[in-house]
């Protein structure tokens, strides 16, 4: 299945089956690889994958729903296998099914850089941030950052009228932080609001990764302007590191604790940045996004003649409270992957494991 417009009744199904609870990103991958691409086969295999234990998929009536209050306020719905959804977000695996963006979407197509760092900046360090994101946007850059307080604030003013992307932790009619409440009517009216959650959605701290995993995806690369040894950006960072994405810090003081993260990302391999020339130099090199052939690619065939159920006490064996590379728990259980990744799949979908945005997963 390659790229293409859903219809109406298509993206219903896209969105019944990601607002499934219990299904994420990784299991909605999974299910339309066994359908090949095709949401309305998948709602009619789930009551057979979570084999008579019930899980509650939305109905049609709430789908329509939460479209027709979409389109009156004007917010786009992409789904990642439709043309306009951002190439780079769509490249980084799993991706949102379907992401919401209140505002411009085209400007979300253009070369994107993230500049992010900490809520509880310094004044130099947030008039840094404003300076180099202007800069940025006036070479053609779009600035992505998290809508946070301290730098991420100063990274949307200084980019505001070049074209700057805000990714939510919440709904994209949650505003959070209240007092950013002026910056987000601006960025709603020049740039562009970004959700994968339904409206009316109320960010808590679990939801705060996959929105950093989601700020590093859009971007070819992220700069760190003051952040911790233990912070949230230091996140965004790692989450770039394993898309692929170029990370940059700019130096500070020694004695400031607010950049020991930038000067750990620094001694780790980071690219050093003083100024905007910097930042371009680095992408400078960068080849465009490869759209994927297809969308979704995988096993040939999920059928298997194994038993499900000593695959997964295998793989329940292997599993902890701390997130493993599925790749890692696949290879040690020794099994066919098609018959790991369909126990895996079921044990999600039943909330048997969590399965963590970037695919990593946990006992329960």
């Amino acid at each position: 299945m390659g790229l293409r417009e859903l219809t109406r009744d298509e993206k219903q199904d896209w969105l019944r089956l990601i607002r499934t609870p219990t299904l994420g990103p990784v299991a909605f991958r999974d299910i339309l690889r066994r359908t090949e691409g095709d949401a309305a086969k998948a709602l009619e295999i789930l009551p057979e994958l979570t084999r008579g234990k019930r899980i509650k998929i939305p109905s049609i009536e709430e789908i329509e729903a939460e479209m027709t209050a979409h389109e009156e306020r004007g917010i786009h719905m992409l789904a990642s296998c439709e043309p306009h959804y951002p190439a780079a977000l769509r490249a980084v695996d799993p991706s949102p099914p379907v992401i919401s963006v209140w505002g411009d979407p085209s400007i979300l197509s253009k070369p994107c850089v993230a500049v992010i760092g900490s809520r509880n900046a310094s004044a130099i360090g947030q008039r840094f941030a404003g300076q180099i994101a202007r800069e940025l946007g006036e070479a053609g850059l779009t600035v992505v950052s998290g809508l946070a307080r301290g730098i991420d604030t100063q990274a949307h003013w200084g980019s505001l009228e070049t074209g700057t992307a805000a990714v939510l932790g919440g709904a994209a009619d949650h505003i959070y932080p209240s007092q950013n409440a002026d910056l987000f009517e601006e960025i709603k009216n020049k740039g562009a609001l970004v959700s994968e959650s339904p409206l009316g959605y109320r960010a808590t701290a679990r939801d705060f990764p996959r929105r950093n995993r989601i700020i590093s995806g859009l971007s070819r690369g992220v700069v760190v302007i003051e952040a911790a040894e233990r912070s949230g950006t230091l996140i965004t960072a790692r989450y770039a590191l394993e898309q692929g994405r170029e990370v940059m810090a700019a130096p500070g003081s020694p004695l400031d604790p607010r950049v020991k993260g930038c000067h750990r990302l620094l001694k780790q391999g980071a690219a050093l940045i003083e100024n905007a020339q910097d930042v371009l130099d680095v992408l400078g090199n960068l080849h465009e996004f490869q759209e994927p052939s297809s969308l979704y690619t995988g096993p040939d065939s999920f059928d298997f003649d194994g038993d499900l159920d000593k695959a997964k006490s295998k793989i329940k064996a292997l599993l902890s409270p701390t997130p493993t590379p599925r790749n890692d728990i696949i290879r040690l259980s020794g099994l066919p992957i098609s018959i790991a990744s369909a126990a895996l799949l079921e044990m999600e979908l039943i909330g048997e494991i969590f399965v963590e945005v970037d695919g990593k997963v946990s006992g329960v």
